[in-house]
């Protein structure tokens, strides 16, 4: 008796759960209006304020150059861009100190020189070096739409914002199995989620294409470089002390970014993400939001690796549970509703599909749809291995920043069109 209403309390928390994210993935799509207002204004032609862009570049000789470059086609009239290199990396500094001889007035190298390197202590040092109004983040492998300065520069004034989110989109949905995935998730996270975190009050923000008043970055203390999900942390800490953060989608001018190019890669990224929120999560910086609403949201979205790879494993089991073991009719349907909202979320996610393909004017095969839904119950392995290893760094004190490689997938031309 235990063990069957044991199994029907965890099969219902993972229902809901599973009913809880999905209907939060859906939040833009519930209505026309809720659709239009993710989108970003259009700029009014007024004043201009000023940028400092800041580009952390650590072994990134085969895509920096091109990063820059786009950066430099901005239409806005008022920006630097300050690149951070290791001392160490002899590579990525010549192409940013060649970037930098040929504009000197715009583009502008800083120098890393901590022993251990990881983002957040690049940012820091580029810091006391920002001359502008607003301070941007991008990575070394971002697509840069020109407009999106001057878009951003508007929403700002227009907005009274603190902090300006903009669109990140992974490009390459056709290169592995898991790219699609990966490609979607963002798709979901900064096309509809993030805007309802924004709508909440409590948001963490992605790692680049962020902008942040300068005044506002140095009050708080930039970056916690201890951290690795500093973007996370530091949307957390801003929601914290109330902060506006305005978050914004224009399939026209997001940061087109590439999926990690091996399967070891990626775990290694979301291992490195899964520790991160389990670090913010711990710092308790989310206890001084003002509603228990906002709390109970922070809780649950820090958590999220954890739950989803508890999800992954869990459901399949239920299954079984159902299948072969001899549980009563009520209990054995109460397993299946966590598998209800499975199939549901895989509905949800092949629309998904089809409207980033349209967005995007990237053709979506059969082939890809297959992909998506066999490949579903690999990549929630996947989740729960990263989800476990992040764990296991934590509780050994392992820190390090393992880093992403970038080859730039997402720039070649043979991209389905």
């Amino acid at each position: 008796m235990f063990t069957s209403v044991l199994i029907a309390a965890i099969s219902l928390a993972l229902f809901w759960m599973a009913a809880f994210t999905l209907w939060w993935q859906m939040h833009a799509w519930r209505t026309p209006e809720t659709l239009a207002a993710t989108r970003f204004d259009p700029p009014d032609g007024g004043r201009e304020g000023s940028f400092s862009l800041l580009l952390p570049a650590r072994h990134e000789q085969a895509v920096l150059e091109h990063t820059i470059e786009r950066l430099l086609e901005s239409s806005h009239s008022r920006f630097e861009i300050i690149v951070i290199v290791g001392h160490d990396d002899p590579e990525t500094t010549e192409v940013a100190e060649r970037a930098a001889a040929r504009d000197p007035r715009r583009v502008r190298v800083v120098v890393d020189t901590h022993e251990a390197k990881n983002k957040p202590k690049a940012l820091n040092t580029a810091l006391p070096h920002c001359t502008g109004d607003i301070v941007g983040v991008f990575d070394a492998e971002d697509q840069v739409h020109p407009a999106l300065l001057t878009h951003v520069d508007h929403a700002f004034r227009s907005t009274g914002a603190d902090v300006v989110q903009g669109g990140v989109q992974l490009i390459n949905f056709h290169s592995s199995w898991y790219s699609l995935r990966n490609c979607l998730e963002y798709f979901f996270w900064f096309r509809s989620r993030l805007h309802l975190h924004a709508q909440k009050g409590f948001i963490p923000l992605g790692g680049n294409t962020v902008f942040v008043r300068t005044d506002v970055l140095r009050e708080a203390g930039g970056w916690d470089q201890n951290c690795l999900a500093e973007d996370c942390d530091l949307g957390v800490r801003l929601s914290s002390v109330g902060k506006k953060v305005v978050v914004a989608y224009d399939s026209d001018m997001v940061t087109r970014e590439e999926t990690p190019d091996t399967l070891m890669s990626l775990l290694k990224q979301r291992t490195r993400w899964s520790q991160g929120f389990l670090q913010v999560y711990r710092k308790n910086d989310w206890r001084q939001l003002r509603t228990p609403g906002q709390r109970l949201l922070a809780r649950y979205t820090l958590m999220t690796p954890f739950l989803q790879a508890f999800t992954g494993v869990v459901i399949p089991l239920n299954v079984c549970v159902a299948l072969f073991l001899d549980v009563p009719v009520a209990i054995a349907f109460v397993t299946f509703l966590p598998l209800l909202a499975a199939l549901v979320t895989f509905v949800f996610e092949l629309v998904g599909l089809h409207d980033f393909g349209r967005q995007y004017g990237l053709r979506v095969r059969l082939s890809h749809y297959l992909k998506l839904i066999v490949g579903g119950p690999f990549y929630q392995v996947l989740l729960a291995g990263a989800a476990i290893r992040a764990v296991w760094r934590e509780h050994r004190g392992r820190n390090d920043w393992e880093l992403t490689s970038h080859v730039g997938a997402h720039l070649r031309e043979d991209v389905p069109a």
